[in-house]
């Protein structure tokens, strides 16, 4: 009988079939990671501002466009109309985000640094998310979209510049990123997803779980005093009023970029020459430990 010689076995690191398996669960893990730390160091990235928000809202062009066409008789519906003039009154908050995330992107780029500080980051899709991505792209700045894979996919928006474009399979490695180098967070009215955001940053805070200061801008007071009652939890004793001191309650984009540009002046920068504060920019795993 002919002797059956056995192949080359791939590299564990090429097999396929285990870094899918449940045995590679780790390798997966490390890989979101790893992967986008590199591309953070390779483009010179030193910290973000995060925006979160529906990703249901429309610019006011595209939410006037709807309702015409169904004024014009395209399934024109009730319900429908119902919900196209709702979209026009919520494209108020596409654009604020889209002027605060410009505004903020055009004062970073100016900051005289070695690498990019405060750049504005959102979970890459429609809606806030490609607000603020377009605002910062349209000031010049670079802009980051931590996009997730679901089911039902979520599409990356235009406006993410392509070499910050991610995709996590993970929930938990996209917050940590989400996280890890936020100096700031932007909370535009929206759903379970922006709500579950906002207060695990608080909690963090509030426990002193993080390592810097983290600015907490909470935009559109009309839509937030209905959701949560922050007093009703003081009166109940379930957090105390100094907690509230861990966010802002804004209206305008010019409030939130005064606030914005005051606090991480004052805890992220300070008042350094311009030679001291080049020197003073580390490596992102020594700035976030």
């Amino acid at each position: 009988m002919d002797e059956i010689k056995p192949g080359r076995a791939p590299l564990a690191y090429e097999n396929a079939g285990f870094l899918n398996s449940p045995d590679g669960r780790i390798l997966r893990i490390l890989s979101e990671y790893s992967e986008p730390l590199a591309r953070f160091r390779r483009e010179q990235i030193q910290d973000t501002v995060v925006f979160f928000g529906s990703a249901r809202f429309h610019s006011r062009v595209t939410a006037d466009d709807n309702l015409k066409a169904l004024d014009n008789g395209v399934n024109s519906d009730e319900p429908s109309r119902q919900r196209a003039m709702a979209a026009t009154v919520m494209a108020k908050y596409y654009e604020d985000a889209r002027r605060l995330a410009f505004l903020l992107s055009e004062w970073s780029i100016n900051i005289p640094a070695r690498r990019h500080r405060f750049v504005v980051t959102t979970g890459g899709g429609p809606g806030i998310m490609e607000a603020a991505n377009r605002g910062a792209r349209e000031a010049g700045a670079k802009t980051i979209g931590l996009n997730i894979h679901l089911p039902f996919e979520q599409m990356p928006n235009s406006y993410i510049t392509p070499s910050l474009n991610f995709e996590f399979h993970y929930f938990f490695m996209r917050k940590f990123w989400f996280a890890y180098l936020a100096k700031a967070l932007v909370i535009f009215p929206g759903g379970f997803g922006t709500l579950d955001e906002l207060f695990e940053i608080l909690t963090l805070a509030q426990t002193e779980k993080l390592a810097k200061k983290i600015l907490v801008v909470i935009y559109g007071r009309e839509y937030w005093d209905k959701l949560i009652n922050f007093n009703v939890m003081i009166e109940r004793g379930t957090i105390s009023a100094e907690d509230l001191h861990l966010v802002k309650i804004v209206d305008s984009p010019e409030e939130g970029f005064e606030f914005l540009r005051k606090g991480l002046t004052e805890h992220h920068l300070g008042p350094l020459p311009k030679r001291t504060r080049e020197a003073a920019v580390p490596e992102i795993a020594k700035t976030n430990p």
